[in-house]
């Protein structure tokens, strides 16, 4: 579902991936994993065109990220997702629903609030919500563009325990998508994920999880 050939990124002729590769396959839930500034934000953003492609190829769901069709199967949560704070729970997935479709189904918005637990407070305007119910709003606008790939970038960051349990059981819940997620933690990758991408000095090596926790970190380094 995500193919990464020969990708290669410089910030003045400082390589921060080099040469990088990585396949994902449908439905697995990939950790991305590394140091504060090993590449991670990088890459993603190279992923989804919001820095340009210098060298390699990028296949997301089959789709060259060239082509904007790409987007049709691919949804982000940026580690801060931009919602309207004069706007109820509702009026948002509203108006993020209207930027895929003219028709907005009332009943899905209405089921994706339900599964990430904002059912009743759907109706509240968002300055009442804790940031713990505000990135569950934004994860459930990503699902309701029921895209078969979804990436996170540190969706559980600065949530307190019951929030980030909360997060993580929703995440483990979709079965049956393909997702991306930048962490940092190591226990939630163990509870959520079957494969970890451990980016260190510019490369990346692809683990099953549970060979992953088996390596010695100095081991990875090298």
């Amino acid at each position: 579902m995500i193919e990464i050939k020969n990708l290669s990124h410089a910030y003045a002729k400082k390589n921060v991936l080099d040469n990088i590769s990585l396949h994902i396959e449908k439905y697995e839930r990939c950790a991305l994993v590394g140091r504060n500034g090993a590449g991670k934000s990088t890459m993603i953003h190279t992923m989804l065109g919001l820095i340009p492609l210098q060298k390699g190829t990028i296949h997301l769901g089959g789709i060259s990220n060239k082509k904007q069709d790409w987007k049709s199967v691919v949804s982000y949560l940026p580690e801060k997702f931009n919602l309207y704070p004069h706007l109820t729970g509702e009026e948002n997935m509203r108006f993020f629903a209207s930027l895929l479709s003219k028709s907005i189904d009332e009943n899905k918005i209405g089921e994706k609030l339900k599964l990430v637990s904002l059912g009743e407070a759907g109706k509240d305007q968002i300055t009442t919500y804790s940031k713990g119910m505000l990135q569950r709003l934004g994860l459930a606008v990503i699902l309701y563009y029921d895209s078969d790939i979804i990436i996170l970038d540190e969706p559980t960051s600065g949530l307190d325990p019951v929030g980030r349990a909360e997060i993580l059981s929703i995440i483990k819940s979709l079965t049956n998508k393909t997702i991306l997620m930048a962490s940092h933690h190591l226990n939630e990758i163990e509870e959520v994920c079957t494969h970890v991408a451990f980016l260190e000095k510019g490369k990346i090596t692809k683990y099953p999880i549970e060979e992953f926790l088996s390596v010695d970190l100095k081991e990875r380094q090298q």
